[in-house]
């Protein structure tokens, strides 16, 4: 017999048997007969399996003490998380921290006065139906199939690391960009191009630019060579399409070529006629986005007199053309722009890699692709100078948007900063809880988040050091504790360093270093 709820614990979902009126994970005993139930725990680190076996009882008026028992052992069930409603097994890759799996079902860019949305909705004005089709509300729980090989990744490219994805298990993960559904949309070639707009994630710096959860959108443009045969081929479509479009007012530098041998090869399947068409639409069209997004920004830093806003309107914009590489388009560019003084990296795009419409079983295809932070934009268009406040429910926050309009975000309070320093040595080889020695930067991170939550506004690594004697390898990390919506008093920072140090130490064998130490 097993009747279990679910609940929250730790870093992520636990399963928790109920029976009657035993305790959970206890022996539980009604009239002469005794059912024993075990609970499993599932944590950030990869769940921890039942104290106790489970034992099913094969006759069920037993319970009622009218006949004997007779147990039958069963094999212990699996760790699971439930997350979007659907439970998934874990295993020894999982690293799905709660913070993380609470933030699934925010969605922020659907609602619908959210700059995150309002961004989102801007940028979709330059790419009309029905030629391009929205994807607005896809799974975030994608397969590494989805998410890596089908778009070339290598087997050891650092990004498949569980120290920069999250894992719902050996084969599950939390997308860490909108391209995990490329393949999908490709085949099911229901438009010639296609916006997917969502949430991401990915184990990240803390700082007031990043953040674990972030939203990207992807774009892509597709061109059928069967189709376009009757009318002289892509290249010629492409190029109509082209004369067609109307000019904008930018200043574009692009001193490189269509393609270069070495340095941005055009792909072997493709004419450089093809290339250099789909590589011009894909430019003139996302040069378009960026006269739109910053033109309004300049409008609105202008009517608030912000930093930068003297002469601005008077400034022909600028952006540049960069040579770039992504593994799942070639030739690849980046998009910068000249903002305030600096050049500013927007989106990543290219000619997409012919492997992934073959792939996707359409293999006369052949197109464009590119992907686009929205809080990179959004901090732009509206001014607002930390990624943290995208989450805050503080209505002076978000009442400060409305649906389809721009609106320069005023600061509602500046809160002073709580520095506090944490100084520890790695654990000796083998020496460390559950035998884990390697520690990266990005564990700080999750340790941070998890105690802190929006708490920490940055933290950084200031020293480490190597002793020349024990070898053993000492990390120091400073930590500002600064809440976006009231006075963080210092016992409170206290507190949650105290908490960071309990992790280090439970959950990595650190050695916590006190300050007389050298």
């Amino acid at each position: 017999m097993d009747v279990r709820g679910v609940g929250r614990g730790g870093g992520g979902y636990y399963t928790e048997p109920v029976l009657g009126g035993g305790g959970c994970g206890k022996e539980s005993w009604e009239g002469n007969c005794g059912v024993v139930v075990a609970g499993v725990g599932g944590g950030s680190r990869g769940g921890k399996k039942g104290l106790l076996d489970r034992t099913s009882v094969r006759n069920r008026d037993a319970i009622d003490g009218k006949n004997d028992c007779i147990f039958v052992e069963e094999p212990p069930s699996p760790p699971t998380i439930q997350l979007e409603g659907r439970h998934y097994p874990t295993d020894e890759w999982t690293n799905l921290p709660s913070h993380i799996s609470s933030a699934l079902s925010r969605k922020l860019h659907l609602q619908p006065s959210h700059p995150l949305s309002i961004t989102r909705r801007l940028i979709e004005s330059r790419f009309p139906g029905p030629t391009y089709q929205y994807h607005n509300n896809l799974s975030p729980i994608v397969s590494v199939h989805q998410n890596f090989d089908s778009l070339g990744f290598p087997i050891d490219h650092p990004g498949r690391s569980r120290t920069d994805t999250y894992y719902v298990n050996k084969d599950t993960v939390l997308r860490t960009h909108t391209s995990a559904h490329q393949a999908d949309t490709f085949r099911s070639g229901t438009s010639d191009g296609f916006l997917i707009s969502a949430d991401v994630y990915r184990r990240d710096a803390i700082d007031r630019s990043h953040y674990p959860v972030f939203h990207q959108m992807e774009g892509a443009r597709m061109w059928s060579r069967d189709g376009c045969k009757a009318r002289g081929g892509v290249a010629a479509v492409i190029m109509e399409d082209i004369e067609s479009m109307p000019k904008h007012g930018i200043n574009v530098e692009d001193p490189n070529p269509p393609f270069h041998e070495k340095r941005n090869p055009l792909q072997v399947e493709h004419t450089p006629e093809e290339a250099q068409a789909v590589g011009a639409h894909l430019k003139l069209c996302l040069e378009h986005v960026v006269a739109e997004v910053f033109g309004l920004a300049r409008a609105g830093a202008v009517a608030a007199g912000g930093a930068g806003a003297e002469g601005a309107s008077e400034e022909p914009l600028r952006v540049r053309w960069v040579e770039a590489y992504f593994p799942f388009t070639s030739p690849s560019w980046e998009l910068e722009v000249y903002w305030q003084g600096n050049w500013l990296e927007l989106l990543g795009c290219g000619v997409v890699q012919q492997s992934l419409p073959k792939n996707a079983g359409v293999p006369d295809k052949i197109g464009w692709a590119f992907g686009v932070g929205l809080e990179r934009v959004a901090m732009l268009l509206f001014g607002i100078p930390d990624i943290r406040l995208f989450w805050s429910c503080d209505k002076r926050f978000l009442g400060q948007f409305k649906k389809g309009e721009i609106s320069r975000f005023v600061p509602f309070s500046k809160f002073p900063p709580c520095y506090k320093d944490i100084a520890f040595w790695l654990p000796r080889s083998g020496s460390s809880v559950g035998g884990q020695v390697s520690f990266h930067e990005n564990d700080m991170m999750e340790i941070v988040r998890n105690v802190a939550g929006d708490l920490a506004e940055d933290v950084k690594l200031i020293d480490e050091f190597t002793h020349p004697k024990t070898g053993r390898k000492s990390l120091c990390f400073r930590i500002n504790y600064r809440s976006l919506e009231r006075t963080l008093r210092n016992d409170e920072a206290n507190s949650l360093q105290q908490m960071v140090k309990r992790v280090l130490v439970e959950e990595f064998g650190a050695e916590v270093r006190e300050k007389s130490e050298k």
